[in-house]
């Protein structure tokens, strides 16, 4: 297991990956660390006889994700990774899209036993987490530095391989396409994050745009964001 690649060549987004690796018609999915829904309507929509349970630890996103009326076959609940509200052996398929990280660093080793927990026996974990690199990390390590947490992360993985919990399946790398419409945008979804505090005074926030601003274009700011997957099976 790597936690970079020297080089990327595919550029997608994330579904492709996911869709590519998995099959998930007819399977209890979980995903910790829904946010606001993207990937769970993706997954809730795109097939057949697919039962989602949500989890999201930020309250504000929560109580979001609960107006949702049109998702009949996805539960959201306020929960945690290292506390997970479901029977054993329960789920046929985890997603954890770059929220590993977002774990308390004392948290992610007993997360990751809660996912074996959970699967059923031969259940597939697909953990995705950014790669600390590219344009758009530099623009946010100015103001939030993760590399630290995503070091933390990927050694969480590792060792959960490492012990015998779960065996590798895949690794894989890809570049994620993000778009900002301008920085009131960015500024609104990633530094105003509610999962973060994010705390900026106003020569920081200056520096912030000013280098945000260099990526605009026409049609907005682009980032091409670096993303391992790691693919692991519950080992019985």
């Amino acid at each position: 297991m790597k936690i970079t690649a020297e080089q990327i060549d595919v550029s997608c987004p994330e579904s492709d990956v996911y869709n590519r690796l998995l099959s998930l018609d007819g399977k209890h999915i979980l995903e910790l660390g829904c946010g606001s829904a993207d990937h769970t309507r993706d997954i809730a929509t795109s097939g057949a006889d697919r039962k989602v349970t949500a989890l999201e630890v930020d309250q504000l996103a929560h109580e979001k994700n609960l107006q949702i009326t049109d998702l009949a076959n996805v539960i959201f609940e306020l929960a945690g990774a290292q506390d997970i509200p479901l029977e054993d052996e329960s789920v046929d398929v985890v997603f954890m899209f770059k929220s590993l990280h977002h774990v308390p660093l004392e948290l992610m080793e007993p997360a990751m036993h809660e996912i074996s927990r959970v699967l059923k026996p031969g259940g597939l974990a697909y953990i995705s987490e950014p790669v600390f690199a590219g344009e758009f990390n530099e623009v946010l390590r100015l103001f939030h530095d993760e590399q630290k947490v995503r070091q933390t992360a990927f050694n969480t993985v590792k060792k959960a391989v490492d012990d015998g919990l779960f065996s590798l399946v895949e690794e894989t790398f890809f570049n994620s396409p993000m778009k900002f419409a301008g920085f009131a945008e960015f500024e609104e979804k990633v530094i105003k994050a509610t999962h973060s505090d994010h705390s900026l005074d106003e020569e920081l926030f200056d520096l912030v745009k000013q280098r945000f601003e260099q990526y605009i274009g026409d049609d907005g700011a682009h980032f091409l964001a670096p993303i391992r997957v790691d693919l692991l099976q519950k080992v019985n």
